[in-house]
């Protein structure tokens, strides 16, 4: 990784655990409500923000190894596959959202420099260098965190994030939740903070002890 490409992994660290702390907080009941995203919800966004990472990650071994590979199967085994893990409790839901992600982050910082160049290929885009799955994943969870109407909105996103130079559909799909009027049901009490213990593990933490 370059520095830049660093950067981005740092973002993209930063933007999960935020994710994972909505996620963490989300009631049952909550979780099979309506989010944003017509037709889904909050339990499918938080199940098709896992398999982003699955499907990146799929992608990076195949640059790794410089062949071609799919991000996914076929688009019905994708959408059987969020399908199942919506229907998941809410703490496997959010340690699937972890673990994806941890796994995603393993490759990603392990990948030679020299192979971010490789040219990957997905559905409905034409070529572009795998550098620029960083961004497409930092986007991916920044709106969805959006999309599951639980509190964290555009104005939460980090300045860093909302004035990041991004190409289409990228812009125009940050643009719409930037002008969404859209509104989702409240979420129940948040429950209180776990304890803290020295030398544990926080709740919901994928990055280590703090």
């Amino acid at each position: 990784m370059d520095a830049a490409q660093h950067e981005l992994s740092d973002q993209i660290d930063q933007a999960t655990q935020r994710l994972l702390g909505t996620a963490r907080i989300i009631t049952e009941p909550d979780l099979r409500a309506p989010s944003l995203l017509p037709g889904w919800t909050r339990a499918h966004v938080l199940a098709h923000v896992a398999r982003g990472a699955d499907a990146t990650r799929h992608l990076l071994v195949g640059v790794r190894s410089g062949q071609d590979r799919s991000a996914y199967a076929s688009p019905q085994a994708w959408q059987a596959d969020i399908e199942y893990r919506a229907g998941l409790g809410s703490k496997e839901l959010a340690d699937d959202l972890a673990s994806s992600a941890m796994a995603l982050r393993t490759v990603a910082r392990h990948l030679p420099g020299e192979r971010w160049q490789f040219p990957v290929l997905i559905p409905g885009s034409a070529p572009f260098p795998a550098g620029q799955l960083l961004t497409r994943r930092l986007v991916e969870v920044e709106l969805h965190h959006c999309d599951l109407g639980a509190g964290y909105t555009p104005a939460d996103w980090p300045e860093a994030f909302a004035a990041m130079e991004l190409a289409e559909p990228m812009r125009s799909q940050r643009a719409d939740r930037l002008g969404s009027t859209r509104t989702a049901g409240p979420l129940a009490p948040v429950r209180p903070p776990a304890p803290y213990r020295p030398n544990q593990r926080l709740p919901g933490s994928w990055l280590g002890t703090r």
